[in-house]
């Protein structure tokens, strides 16, 4: 076995054992130092990684730009070779951080994909009524979309958050924190006819106080909750990427396209700070430039 092979290993021990790094983390590790060794094999001057200077590495980030890595890619990629440099430095197997001040590239904020009005409507629809089980989907969907909370949040639900009389629905969020966000009048029926006519009858004995229950009357997990989606959006034809996200930057944008404060959306989404709430105000603006191409006479 190679040098660099032997220290790639000591490295990823000391990640799971030390670290605890999770399996994913460990294999993303694993799939970037391989990458990083292979090419450093090919290095007339590199015997091993105390042989690796800062024009090797940068030399090694352009091979990746040349092969079409995206930048979030390559931005992992610097934090594995730096991790790994960091711990032989430590070891005293090196002499030197050659990896020190190297810059990440920063990835470009990538738009929120949303749905239009027509495509929200559509998978609104999409469930029916038929039974306890479409009832059910039509309420989340609803209070998805009428709220914008996060499916973690939509499942964290309990039967004591919906004050369905005053059209509100407390939340509790990311860090704890917790808001109340208004229902609106179609996602306050979908719920109240979801707790009259469905819920009892999927609950059956289980005795807890979840607001949306799987088929055996237990709490919806996330996985759940995207194949229900993912069902629903073909039985409405939407054949664009559909995400639990996908429904909250719509109610987001299609907020602020419709004339509300963003200060006021911001509070709703339970965003900490402005800035990311203000990403959806560049939705907006591609969308009326969109507009504005497609039917002004002389655009």
């Amino acid at each position: 076995m190679s040098t660099l092979q032997l220290d790639i290993e000591d490295f990823i021990h000391y990640l799971q054992i030390e670290r605890g790094y999770s399996d994913n983390t460990i294999s993303s590790y694993k799939s970037d130092l391989a990458s990083y060794s292979s090419y450093l094999k090919n290095v007339e001057t590199c015997k091993g990684f105390s042989d690796v200077d800062r024009s090797i590495i940068v030399n090694y980030l352009y091979f990746l730009m040349e092969k079409g890595r995206a930048e979030t890619t390559i931005a992992r990629c610097i934090a594995s070779i730096r991790g790994l440099h960091q711990f032989l430095l430590r070891e005293g197997r090196a002499k030197q951080d050659p990896s020190v001040h190297l810059e990440i590239p920063k990835p470009p904020k990538r738009l929120p994909k949303i749905l239009s009005t027509e495509e929200v409507e559509a998978l609104l629809e999409s469930p029916g009524t038929e039974d306890a089980m479409a009832i059910r989907n039509r309420a989340m969907l609803e209070v998805m979309y009428a709220t914008g909370i996060r499916v973690s949040e939509l499942i964290g639900l309990a039967t004591s958050d919906c004050h369905l009389t005053m059209g509100f629905l407390r939340c509790v969020g990311k860090g704890n924190k917790e808001r109340i966000i208004p229902l609106g009048s179609k996602a306050t029926e979908a719920v109240h006819t979801y707790l009259e006519t469905a819920r009892s009858s999927l609950v059956k004995h289980n005795k807890h106080d979840v607001l949306f229950v799987n088929h055996r009357g237990t709490p919806l997990s996330r996985q759940g909750f995207w194949k229900i989606l993912k069902q629903l959006a073909l039985k409405a034809h939407i054949d664009k990427p559909l995400t639990p996200h996908t429904l909250r930057h719509s109610f987001a944008t299609h907020l602020l396209e419709n004339g509300a404060d963003l200060r006021a959306v911001q509070e709703m989404l339970g965003h900490v700070d402005i800035s990311t709430t203000q990403i959806y105000t560049h939705v907006t603006k591609n969308r009326m430039k969109d507009v504005y191409s497609k039917y002004h006479p002389r655009a």
